[in-house]
């Protein structure tokens, strides 16, 4: 008890000096999971917050430390209010999902990629959301998932994954359908990388005359992208 009086007299001394020190916060609150001593942990991470609302570290080590010590529910409160008020910094999305999934709660973890997908993160958030889905046999919800990624982000590299995706689940009409859509959409916007993919995917499926319909359009392509670079 004198040790833990001393302890703490010590942090809140140097505290009381420099209360945007964050690292003195990190350790005080250390100190006290150290000690067991949840509330008084929870107490100085919300007085640093308090302090520094902004501050992602803060936020991680709040939530890990409830994780750590299996008090699930102060956990989603944590990163509740962790996504609610910094949105953007990812790792707090993917950490919360990797909890929720860990836990079993697999319903949960669909709502918290809800929640993130609506901020439009960028492409990796997408595919993270569509590999849980396939985890979970979950094929027609990681389909819906990803054509609404390609509706998000409407370029190259999307369809390319659509398609990728369509195939690797034998829906060879899809993937079609995918790199015919993106020919028509994006146009100019394709580099020939998309066009050899097209004759690839046409290749395997030993459709010779739609390859080389593909490969075709990839030369039509490019002579219309010289034509216009030396105007």
């Amino acid at each position: 008890a004198v040790y833990r009086l001393k302890e703490r007299k010590h942090f809140e001394d140097r505290l009381r000096m420099s209360k945007n020190a964050i690292g003195t916060w990190l350790k005080y609150a250390a100190f006290e999971e150290q000690q067991r001593d949840f509330e008084r942990a929870r107490s100085v991470y919300e007085r640093a917050i308090d302090v520094d609302h902004r501050n992602t570290t803060l936020w991680l080590k709040y939530a890990e430390m409830e994780m750590r010590n299996k008090f699930v529910n102060h956990a989603r409160n944590v990163w509740d209010r962790a996504t609610a008020l910094l949105p953007r910094v990812d790792q707090f999305w993917y950490k919360y999902a990797y909890m929720e999934e860990l836990l079993g709660n697999y319903a949960g973890t669909r709502t918290v990629y809800e929640r993130w997908m609506e901020w439009e993160p960028d492409e990796n958030a997408w595919l993270q959301y569509v590999k849980f889905e396939e985890r979970c046999k979950e094929v027609e919800k990681a389909r819906m998932v990803m054509e609404r990624y390609v509706n998000c982000r409407p370029d190259q590299t999307g369809f390319l994954r659509l398609c990728k995706f369509e195939e690797k689940h034998s829906n060879i009409a899809r993937a079609r359908s995918g790199y015919e859509k993106g020919v028509e959409l994006l146009g100019n916007e394709l580099d020939e990388k998309f066009y050899i993919k097209f004759a690839q995917f046409e290749q395997r499926q030993k459709e010779m005359e739609l390859a080389r319909i593909a490969y075709e359009d990839q030369l039509r392509a490019d002579r219309k992208s010289t034509r216009l670079n030396s105007s």
